[in-house]
């Protein structure tokens, strides 16, 4: 029985990927690394995926440690990477208003000390690496799965910090390592029950609208027209990385795990109003004005709820191609469902579970 080393779980990601992982490789079973703060959640989610799958039973072992320690605070169990086949690496800080010291302890040092703990296992076959399309930071225009570094500046730490990492993984590909990077576009809760952890990125806005009468006032920044905003579901994302991280020919790849055809703003907007009930009322307004005013204007932020960092993505300059991950996802079957299938799922979620949080784990 071989060992699959994980983190990122209990998270919204992992807890789904975890168990299609296991189902694929059916002899081995699961390591997660979990911060002893968030213990009690995990076992409750090793509990519900048991109890949902029950061949997963003494498949999935929870280890206390931490990405951000050398070692990975693994202590007595620092012999385990004689026993790893595959790493899943999804642990990081997924939060636009991190700040910098914390981003680059958790997200750059912590994928460092992964990547030293991957090159210490003798017979590893693959690094499963989760990055985001968002290492371009506001690169302008097309921005390729060949791409990485050019010369971008970042709307966030978060960005820059997830950069940085996705560097570090690259370099050790370079210098051998097998491994293959993924990276999601804003991804939203699951298209056929519209369940998710976590408050952010459209949900912003849907909570806004629906916080308002029929007609409904919102701000809109740059030209709604032109400017897309790349929307993906939980359960593409995982389809698309449990059949990728078993393909031979995806050694080596990077994926860029986006909407080929994502909608704009403006039709974004119609969506969201059509789910909501709303009519919309847009009111122009400059990025930096609007930002600016959540920032300093008491009391703004705490009534609309929409942190100033999540304006960007509603004028955000840059293209993601996916040639690649549609050219291999294709021979599953595999494709990003279309906004309009499923909107009214997350609108419903939102509607029936007003008390889930936009607060990342850290």
């Amino acid at each position: 029985m071989a060992t699959v080393f994980f983190t990122g779980f209990p998270g919204f990601l992992g807890s789904e990927l975890l168990p299609r992982v296991l189902d694929r490789r059916r002899e081995d079973r699961a390591i997660c690394l979990i911060q002893s703060k968030f213990a009690h959640l995990a076992e409750l989610r090793r509990a519900e995926l048991v109890a949902r799958e029950p061949e997963l039973s003494g498949r999935i072992e929870l280890v206390a440690g931490d990405i951000t320690e050398r070692g990975l605070g693994l202590g007595s169990k620092n012999g385990l990477a004689g026993e790893v086949c595959e790493i899943y690496h999804l642990a990081a800080v997924y939060d636009l208003m991190v700040k910098r010291d914390v981003g680059i302890r958790v997200n750059v040092d912590g994928t460092r000390n992964v990547l030293d703990f991957a090159e210490d296992c003798p017979d590893l076959e693959r690094f499963q690496y989760v990055s985001t399309c968002y290492v371009s930071g506001r690169h302008a225009g097309i921005f390729r799965e060949t791409d990485l570094d050019r010369g971008q500046d970042f709307n966030n730490y978060y960005e820059e910090t997830k950069f940085l990492a996705e560097v570090d993984v690259q370099a050790r590909m370079k210098g051998g390592l097998p491994a293959t990077v993924y990276r999601p576009s804003i991804v939203v809760g699951d298209s056929e029950t519209g369940a998710t952890q976590k408050y952010d990125g459209p949900y912003f806005v849907i909570r806004w609208l629906l916080r308002q009468p029929v007609v409904a006032l919102l701000p809109v920044v740059g030209d709604p027209t032109s400017v897309c905003v790349n929307l993906v579901p939980r359960d593409f994302i995982i389809d698309a990385i449990s059949h990728l991280s078993s393909l031979d020919e995806a050694l080596g790849e990077v994926y860029q795990l986006a909407d080929p055809n994502p909608l704009t703003v403006d039709q974004l907007i119609d969506l969201v109003g059509e789910a909501t009930g709303r009519k919309v009322v847009r009111v122009p307004a400059l990025r930096s004005f609007a930002k600016a005013s959540l920032d300093f204007l008491p009391g703004l932020e705490q009534l609309m709820q929409i942190p100033s960092a999540a304006i960007d993505y509603f004028a955000h300059p840059t293209h993601y191609t996916t040639d690649r991950a549609s050219r291999d996802l294709a021979t599953a079957g595999i494709e990003v469902p279309r906004l309009a299938s499923y909107m009214s799922r997350l609108v419903a979620f939102v509607r029936e579970n007003p008390d889930v949080g936009a607060k990342a784990m850290i």
